[in-house]
């Protein structure tokens, strides 16, 4: 696999994308982590977000991690992330609560799947449950 684009951020189901990076098969050859910054955050939050992310990844093999922050509405700075990195593939991390919210307006995972040039692994938790979705142009699937 070329390259794997990794949206993060300071929420617990966004974790849930290490445990899906761990199981691929093969590792990328690199991979581009993104992390979309929020008013809330600071600089400082910021940085131990990506830091944390970067050493998660580094300790599965050796691979070659890009980091980008971004300021915006997070699924189109995804979304444009991933068309200027030419990424293969993208993974993103969701919760319980994010699947709550779902019905009330916006998620940024539901809107990265129905958009994304490049298809899109979705790690969902849900307390102890864990489970991975695969979506691309609003088709999901489980796995």
């Amino acid at each position: 696999m070329g390259k794997v684009l990794i949206a993060v951020d300071e929420t617990a189901g966004s974790t849930s994308v290490l445990s899906v990076y761990k199981t691929m098969a093969l590792g990328p050859e690199s991979v581009v982590l993104v992390h979309v910054q929020r008013l809330k955050n600071t600089s400082m939050q910021t940085e131990k977000i990506m830091d944390f992310y970067k050493r998660e990844l580094e300790s599965v093999g050796p691979v070659r991690v890009k980091v980008l922050v971004r300021e915006g509405v997070p699924s189109e700075e995804i979304l444009k992330a991933a068309r200027e990195e030419k990424v293969d593939v993208i993974i993103m991390g969701r919760s319980a609560s994010a699947l709550r919210r779902m019905a009330a307006g916006r998620v940024v995972t539901k809107e990265v799947e129905r958009a994304a040039p490049v298809p899109v692994l979705v790690a969902l938790t849900g307390g102890r449950e864990k489970s991975i979705t695969y979506g691309w142009r609003g088709e999901s699937y489980a796995a």
